[in-house]
């Protein structure tokens, strides 16, 4: 068995939501002495640029889901100008990026998975993006952990989907099949001037939460696929730009668009480094 399989076989059996409760506590804990020995430590082995952030002094954070969720100076982000153009959604890498061929999503090398699971089971929902685009963000530990919106969209249906907590950086990805339909993921779907995008969050090993801007903390409450519709509200509207949502202990935005609705910047690929903001691509003029 290789390093990378065993990797993989370690995290089939960790206990995986025992596991990223536990961290969740401790992420939440006030006691200086508990959450600065975590800031501290986290900073000094990821190499974390305070710099970046609104607050630098890292020790400052109430706790280390604040000091991971900073907020970044928004001048060091600015967001893609053009009309026609789309704003990469956070800081990170890209994964994997491409078209949605017959229903499925390019993982890794020998893995694809479904359209349909990813957005909890609904086919109905899978129809708007066949034949669509897709984007991939990994967001490592070092990074921006809030996710902002590529294009100004009025925000329709929210669903939770409950799942596994695997691991999602790039040696996961090429060891265990299907693993972002297979993690608890949170999915946002807007109507846009580009037709239906979504964006999904997906959780991974030790993320204690997800939020939403509009709905707060989203996972991990719920055991069932769970759907909130806001199409009929018509009330919730965020620009290009704006934060849509963050992980506390960070992971994976997954973004959809529909057939011939946009064009991913040619110079992306795999594992090219992305910033929040940065041009994205843009609306298909087809």
């Amino acid at each position: 068995m290789t390093k990378d399989q065993l990797f993989a076989f370690a995290q089939h059996i960790t206990p995986q939501k025992t596991l990223s409760r536990a961290i969740g506590r401790i992420a939440e804990c006030e006691n200086n002495w508990v959450k600065n020995t975590f800031i501290s430590q986290f900073v000094k082995k990821y190499q974390v640029d305070m710099s970046e952030a609104i607050n630098s002094d890292p020790l400052s954070y109430r706790n280390f889901n604040d000091f991971f969720t900073r907020a970044i100076r928004p001048e060091l982000r600015p967001i893609a100008e053009s009309d026609d153009s789309l704003a990469c959604p956070a800081d990170g890498a890209i994964s994997q990026l491409g078209k949605i061929e017959h229903g499925t999503l390019f993982q890794a090398k020998g893995h694809h998975y479904s359209l349909t699971t990813l957005l909890g089971g609904d086919a109905s929902l899978s129809d708007q993006f066949l034949g669509g685009s897709f984007a991939t963000v990994y967001l490592s530990p070092k990074d921006y952990h809030r996710v902002h919106m590529p294009l100004t969209g009025k925000l329709t249906k929210m669903i939770h989907v409950p799942g596994k907590l695997f691991s999602v950086n790039k040696v996961t990805a090429e060891q265990i099949p299907n693993v972002f339909a297979r993690n608890e993921r949170t999915v946002c779907l807007f109507e846009t001037e580009a037709g239906p995008m979504a964006v999904i969050l997906v959780g991974a090993m030790i993320v204690a939460s997800i939020e939403t801007v509009w709905a707060g903390q989203v996972t991990p409450f719920n055991k069932n696929v769970v759907t909130w519709d806001y199409a009929e509200l018509n009330e919730i509207e965020l620009q290009k730009g704006d934060e849509m949502g963050r992980f506390k202990l960070g992971s994976t935005a997954i973004v959809l668009f529909g057939k011939d609705a946009v064009d991913w910047e040619e110079s992306l690929q795999a594992d090219s480094p992305t910033l929040m903001g940065m041009p994205f691509g843009k609306i298909s003029k087809n």
